[in-house]
């Protein structure tokens, strides 16, 4: 805002400086051809009379040929000011011209003045010499002073946009200063603010419309904690409220004689364990207990396969180097080892791999599967979503695994991407930065 105000007042002042020399250009040729014309009147009457031209005026003179010598000091907005003035008065000319020359230093009009201002008029002062044709092709000749150098305008303009700037701009910045100090803060701490750490409300500061502002959310910021505390609370209740029958169950499915159902059944509550373990963490994630840690990002996913390994599953891990990140574990492997669960449901097998660069680690899930079709890609991570139709566990589940692998590498800063591989079957890329 004080950059637009600032280039507003140079603009401002630029065009008041254009019209100022406009108008004092105008002035000073009204100021020499007003004295002009009534001397060069005045001796037009002397001479038509046949008297001499008076002595009082050493500067009018009658010359045979013109003075003006042919160059570009010529001033012919001076000319044409002095025929409509000497055609008001009715006085026919001839040729009129005009002309500016510098001041020398045998100039008469030196003498009578102090050394300091004939050497600033020497520097910058000269003399307008007009010639006016008489009717008998003689000349009325006449010098008068002449202002030849305007700097000190330019400096006048500089001088008044600084006192100007002072005048507008530093109260401005001040002003400006007072509002967008609690503004930053209150644009840090949104985007600092995480649900269930420490809260520090924001210092009311600036207008009262900002202060209210900061009032309003700093109360937002405890309405959202409290109903994301009621939210966990919610669901930790929803937890216990739904293991426990489960659990009751797992019990009883014991006491079935046939191993067939028994299987089935002990497959089913497995299934409700596993999906509400997903929901649940899909709705805490934002607040998650786990603080991040220290981790060997290579051990981590080595440790991860070896688990699908010891269940028998057909997983490959090509060995990495140690990479040390600051990341939530316990998150980090529920998200890799959902995209391992998603290879081994469609293909059977899985090849899994970690890949660094100085920017950013990559821990990437290949399979033989069937794939996904471009266009789907992104839709494979919306929760509930699966491109086969059916809720059989085996082909799929409920559609949270992707979804909940997204969230958990976004929040730790990355993100998830697939792509179809050459020669079949399905490539997911988790990309952290270092």
């Amino acid at each position: 805002m004080a950059l637009l105000i600032a280039v507003a007042l140079f603009f401002a002042q630029a065009i008041n400086f254009t019209l100022f020399l406009h108008d004092r250009r105008q002035a000073r040729i009204e100021q020499a051809t007003g004295p002009a014309v009534a001397r060069i009147v005045d001796a037009e009457e002397r001479l038509t009379a046949g008297r001499r031209l008076g002595t009082q005026n050493r500067r009018l003179r009658l010359v045979a040929t013109s003075p003006i010598r042919i160059d570009d000091t010529r001033r012919p907005e001076i000319e044409q000011a002095l025929r409509g003035a000497l055609h008001d008065v009715g006085m026919k000319a001839g040729r009129i011209e005009t002309q500016v020359i510098p001041l020398t230093r045998d100039n008469p009009r030196l003498r009578f003045i102090r050394p300091e201002r004939a050497e600033r008029m020497l520097r910058d002062g000269g003399e307008l010499v007009i010639a006016v044709e008489r009717p008998d092709h003689r000349w009325l000749a006449l010098n008068l002073p002449w202002s030849r150098n305007d700097s000190w305008l330019l400096w006048r303009l500089v001088a008044q946009t600084l006192v100007l700037y002072a005048v507008v701009l530093i109260p401005l910045l001040w002003a400006g200063r007072r509002i967008s100090r609690p503004l930053q803060s209150l644009a840090h701490a949104a985007r600092s603010f995480v649900p269930g750490e420490v809260d520090i409300p924001v210092a009311e500061g600036g207008p009262q419309d900002v202060r209210d502002t900061i009032i309003a959310f700093n109360a937002l910021r405890l309405r959202v904690t409290a109903m994301l505390d009621e939210k966990d609370r919610m669901l930790g209740a929803i937890g216990h409220d739904l293991r426990t029958p489960l659990a009751a169950l797992r019990v009883r499915i014991e006491s079935v004689e046939d191993d067939t159902d028994r299987e089935k059944m002990a497959e089913t509550i497995a299934e409700m364990n596993s999906t509400l373990d997903d929901i649940l963490s899909l709705a805490r994630l934002g607040r998650p207990s786990e603080p991040p840690t220290e981790v060997d990002l290579a051990a981590l996913v080595d440790a991860v396969v070896e688990d699908f390994r010891d269940l028998g599953s057909d997983v490959v891990f090509e060995e990495a180097e140690r990479l040390r990140m600051r990341l939530r574990p316990g998150l980090m492997r529920r998200a890799v080892r959902n995209l391992i669960e998603n290879a081994l449901k469609y293909a059977g097998s899985a090849e899994v791999m970690v890949k660094a660069s100085p920017r950013a680690v990559e821990i990437v899930v290949c399979d033989r599967g069937p794939g996904i079709p471009a266009e789907r890609f992104e839709d494979v991570f919306d929760a509930f979503t699966r491109l086969e139709t059916s809720r059989n566990r085996g082909t799929g589940g409920i559609g949270l695994g992707l979804a909940l692998a997204r969230s958990i590498v976004r929040d730790a800063g990355g993100d998830i991407s697939l792509e179809n591989r050459v020669g079949g079957g399905l490539v997911a890329r988790i990309t952290l930065p270092r």
